[in-house]
Parts: C-alpha cells; structure tokens; sequence
C-alpha cells in the first residue's frame, strides 16, 4: 500500500443503496475504501468509481459475512496489503419478513447469520487489529424497529436490537485501546426497498415522521463520516437514530 494512503476503511455491503453513500462519504484523497458485496458485482463496480471520483482508493471482494472464517481471510487481505484497518462500518444486512407464527426457520437464521453474526464476524477480527493499533473506529448500522419493533419483522427486529446491545458491551470491551463503537439506526430510507412501496404505502410511511420526509442513504452516510471523524472521539457505546423524529 503507498505511502500516500493514510486511512483505511472497511464497509460490509457497500454495493449499493446506503452502503453506497457510506463508502462515497468516508471516501478522500488518502483513504483507502474495502467493501464487500454478495451478488451484484455491476453495483459493485459503480461504487468503485464513485470512491475513485472523490479520490479514494476503492477496493471489493465478494465475500459473505455470516461466514466466519470468509471474513477472516478477508481481513487478513486488507491487513496484510493496507496495513492497518482505522474503520470498520457493519453495514450488511438482509430482510426476510413474515409474521412470527408462519416464518420459516431458514428465514430466521438467515437474517440472523447475516445482520446480527455478520456484524460479530467482523468486529471480532478487526478489533484484533486495532487493540494493536490502539486505534480504532467501529459504526453499526442498526435500525429504527430495533428499538420499537416492528410487525411482521421479528427475526430482522431481532438482529438489529442485537446489533444495540453488541454495540454496547464491546464498546466497553474496547474504549481502554482507543477504539470507540456506535451505532446508528436508520429509520425508513430511500433504497431500492422502499422504492417498490405503492403511493398510498409511502404516504402512510411519511405521516409516521415528524420531519414530514423518507430519509436518503446521504442522511446516513452524513453521521457515519461523523462517528468516524475526530470530533467524535469522545462517543461510544451510543445508537444515534437518523429516523426523521420516527423515534425519540
């Protein structure tokens, strides 16, 4: 790795939607950007470029993060080539909705083994990396239904309170070494998801936030550069919600 590369982040799921703008928003001239992605390499390969347009340096891999020991050759990679890892942002995550009484047991393993174990995976390993360092600076993207649950979500409102309470037992586990954990919670935002809802959906889902608006990807991207940056070094263990006023 230059000389000239004085950050290094990692996102997990930075293919598209808010992963996307998290990559663009922590990407600069000096940084280095890893993402993985899990199927769409084209999306992929646009967030390359926007990394490149901002003057990072983008790198991607297909990897899965429920796989434990996938993630750990993975971080070794960027280890061995990059030479530290500053930033770690746990993005990846799944849906596989359904009411409680008809979810079918792959579906809740699946989400679990992705948002809630995908999340361990990674911050076990670079926390390694870090503790050495005595730097670091680890954001998990939670969720709003989170922390109000959500009907019809139980197994996705159970990784992401998971995420909450992962969030806070490491950053205890960590703050001695420098290495601060948040998270942020997301409330209804513009992806590809929410763009499939009818008018009618999406005017019900409006008149639930105070703000009157569906937050963007950059509405997240914007508080993730914030936890990452040195004016909050002194923040951890905390969920900032970015939900438009939906939970207070």
């Amino acid at each position: 790795m230059s000389d000239a590369v004085e950050r290094v982040v990692v996102v997990t799921g930075g293919s598209g939607g808010i992963g996307k703008a998290i990559c663009v928003g922590l990407s600069a001239p000096g940084t280095a950007v890893y993402f993985n992605y899990n199927n769409n390499l084209d999306a992929a390969e646009t967030t390359a470029k926007s990394i490149s347009d901002t003057g990072g340096k983008a790198f991607y891999h297909q990897v899965d993060v429920a796989a434990e020991v996938a993630v750990a050759d993975y971080l070794k990679m960027i280890l061995k080539q990059a030479g530290r890892i500053d930033v770690l942002v746990n993005n990846a995550g799944i849906t596989r909705d359904g009411l409680l009484v008809r979810m079918k047991g792959a579906d809740w393993d699946d989400v679990m083994n992705v948002n809630l174990k995908g999340t361990f995976n990674c911050m076990k390993f670079a926390a390694k990396a870090m503790m050495k360092q005595r730097y670091g600076r680890i954001i998990n993207i939670s969720s709003v239904v989170g922390a109000s649950g959500n009907p019809g979500q139980a197994n996705y409102v159970a990784s992401k309170a998971g995420i909450i309470g992962l969030t806070k037992a490491v950053a205890r586990e960590l703050a001695s070494r420098n290495i601060t954990v948040n998270a942020v919670a997301p409330g209804y935002i513009e992806t590809d998801m929410t763009g499939d809802l009818t008018e009618k959906n999406k005017t019900a889902m409006i008149g639930r936030i105070p703000l009157g608006r569906i937050g963007t990807p950059e509405d997240i991207a914007g508080v993730v550069a914030f936890l990452a940056s040195p004016a909050a070094d002194y923040m951890t263990g905390q969920v900032i919600h970015v939900s438009g006023g939906m939970y207070m």
